[in-house]
């Protein structure tokens, strides 16, 4: 897959919204079936804010470096001492938006300074997949080229502004451990400055085209789609758990969707290789899954 120039992209094309359409008609029978049941947190992050009060949550806007470029955080994760957003590895990356090769790309190194938006002191870089591989000699292709996850460690007077549940959809309920197949419907979230603060355009909705990349990668096609400054960004499965992190803005082989690191893989590789010693998990949501259906008229997506 063929990474995007940072620059926004045209809106899906009518062919494209009517297979999304179709998708969306059953992610609505969907929300009639999916449990109502909470699933809290507190236990996991004592002193997080209520949902409705929080200022750090999934999906806020991400800078990292002095002239980083912005990204979309997506999930909230802990190692049980300390409380990180996560973000993609490429969002510290200091090479072309065509290095997309983890065991070679260049990177800011950890340590450095991550404006996180609703924060009032800036995160740090504490963990890079990008970094890990290079410094473990990673030799696997596909986690080479798909391992795109980092951990930004919010400093510890802002985890009382911070909450894990996503926007929008509320979750996540857990991770998601069995990838996706083609078909099936996920949700994302993301922030882009491309689009000017409009709340409506953050929420997308689609389907997989299934996993690939040995369980790595998912290619996602969503209304809206996946747009530079939304890399980093969370993805739901069709049941509200955890999917994936995102990566890429596709050219090749098909425009306009989205490859999305799985986030299963990510945490296991972080759990070993990454010096976690299986020490970090997802903080779940406090709210309960809602898999609400984006519009797809462009008309009402913009108010």
């Amino acid at each position: 897959m063929t990474a995007v120039p940072d620059h926004d992209r045209p809106a899906p094309t009518v062919t494209r919204r009517r297979r999304v359409r179709a998708a969306l008609a059953a992610a609505a029978a969907l929300a009639m079936t999916v449990a109502a049941a909470g699933t809290a947190s507190a236990q996991e992050g004592p002193g997080f804010a209520p949902p409705d009060e929080a200022t750090v949550t999934p999906g806020v806007m991400t800078r990292t470096g002095d002239e980083g470029a912005q990204c979309t955080a997506n999930f909230v994760f802990t190692d049980g001492a300390d409380v990180f957003l996560g973000q993609a590895a490429h969002c510290a990356g200091t090479g072309g938006p065509t290095e997309l090769d983890g065991c070679g790309a260049a990177s800011l190194p950890l340590g450095t300074p991550v404006e996180i938006e609703g924060a009032d002191r800036p995160g740090t870089l504490a963990y890079s997949s990008w970094i890990a591989m290079q410094e473990g000699g990673e030799t696997d292709p596909n986690a080479c080229r798909y391992n795109d996850f980092a951990l930004v460690r919010i400093d510890p007077a802002d985890v009382a502004a911070t909450n894990p549940t996503m926007p929008f959809y509320g979750g996540p309920t857990a991770v998601d451990t069995d990838g996706t197949a083609a078909g099936e419907i996920v949700f994302g979230y993301g922030d882009s400055s491309l689009r000017q603060g409009i709340g409506a355009l953050r929420p997308k909705t689609g389907t997989s085209a299934g996993t690939s990349g040995a369980g790595w990668t998912h290619t996602l096609t969503t209304v809206p789609p996946g747009v530079p400054g939304d890399s980093g960004s969370g993805y739901l499965s069709g049941d509200g758990s955890a999917l994936g992190v995102l990566s890429t803005l596709n050219l090749a082989p098909a425009a306009g969707t989205n490859g999305v690191t799985d986030l299963r893989s990510a945490l296991d590789y972080a759990n070993g290789p990454g010096g976690f010693d299986g020490s970090l998990r997802l903080v779940p949501g406090e709210r309960p899954f809602d898999p609400k259906v984006v519009p797809v008229d462009p008309a009402g997506l913009t108010g």
